[in-house]
């Protein structure tokens, strides 16, 4: 075990890699990416947000805490339900760390459901590490098995795992997630773009991990997918402070309604905001407020797409983070999202 995690509350099936690979700077990975490289070969800096950024960070969870909770609860139920009391999270790292973290707690305080709670790394393009699957399909039957992420931005991560399961057939290859507006989950909180502060943070609201990375030279055949580690962030982990502010809210959770009318898919909209914006690649377009905080965190942002400028209290941080960044925002006819970051194309620099 590494990182900031209790060991009762997850198992990480990923090789510590800390040391070992040096982070590279925004413009010099989107670089690269943009190039060809593979996002996984490499780490960003991790860096501390600004003073006026974590006030955003707090007031988000202030404000979306109850939601967050009712989300989690929702999806408790259902994976109960389904799985019949036996139960084996398997969250996608490391967005879905704390989120399988919090539906773990939700099992066992609401259902009495000792579920047990592995992460393992999902590369987009690359697949799911079948070390770690081989590990965890070991010591469970496959029908425990529950996949587990934060949040679906335009579904890629979804269709990726749909594709890995093939080599593990006797899987469910169905994704539990919060908030589902690209309308691919197989089981989710709500369909509603809304805030789960964790999407706000990286490391520091993560275990203290990087995002996961896969080079040849440095993870072997028989290897898990690696993560790095940053001590140095210590003083700055919210990873808990996170996870205790939701659960607090699990007694009483609000109501979640879900829409009645179904608009297209968050992919359709995704080739509709490619065709207006002339974007050749929707790999630069990051729908949901989850993925525009993420440009905004670690992509070169081109514009933000909004429904109003004046939602402070759905897009508050993403307000300060683009002003911050120098990113300008744009209002948007969206309709399955609130946000949607478009990543810069350094061939227009």
């Amino acid at each position: 075990m590494f990182g900031t995690y209790k060991p009762e509350d997850v198992t990480i099936l990923l090789k510590d890699i800390s040391g070992l690979v040096e982070p590279l700077g925004t413009r010099e990975r989107e670089k690269l990416i943009q190039a060809g490289r593979h996002y996984s070969e490499m780490l960003p800096l991790e860096y501390a947000p600004s003073e006026k950024y974590l006030q955003a960070y707090f007031d988000a969870l202030k404000r979306y805490s109850k939601l967050t909770a009712a989300a989690v609860t929702g999806v408790a139920e259902k994976i109960f339900r389904d799985k019949r009391g036996k139960v084996a999270l398997v969250s996608l790292a490391r967005a879905g760390t704390p989120i399988g973290i919090l539906i773990k707690h939700c099992l066992e305080r609401k259902f009495s459901c000792a579920a047990a709670h592995y992460t393992i790394s999902i590369i987009r393009g690359v697949g799911i590490d079948e070390n770690a699957m081989k590990f965890i399909l070991a010591r469970h039957a496959p029908e425990e098995i529950q996949f587990v992420d934060g949040w679906t931005g335009k579904g890629a991560i979804q269709r990726e795992l749909t594709r890995a399961m093939k080599n593990f057939p006797l899987v469910s290859a169905g994704l539990a997630v919060l908030s589902d507006p690209a309308g691919v989950a197989e089981k989710c909180g709500t369909h509603e773009d809304f805030l789960i502060a964790s999407s706000c943070l990286n490391a520091t609201v993560s275990g203290l991990l990087s995002r996961t990375f896969l080079r040849a030279d440095i993870i072997g055949a028989e290897d898990f997918h690696g993560a790095a580690f940053y001590p140095e962030l210590a003083d700055k982990d919210l990873t808990y402070q996170f996870i205790n502010a939701v659960e607090k809210n699990f007694d009483d959770p609000p109501a979640i309604k879900f829409p009645t009318v179904a608009h297209d898919s968050g992919l359709a909209e995704v080739k509709k905001i490619a065709e207006d914006f002339q974007i050749a690649d929707v790999n630069l377009i990051k729908p949901g407020i989850g993925e525009a905080t993420r440009v905004l965190l670690r992509r070169l942002p081109w514009k933000i797409l909004v429904h109003s400028l004046r939602d402070e209290e759905h897009l508050g941080h993403l307000y300060q983070l683009a002003k911050e960044k120098g990113a300008p925002l744009e209002i948007y006819p969206l309709k399955n999202y609130k946000a949607c970051g478009l990543i810069r194309r350094l061939a227009d620099n």
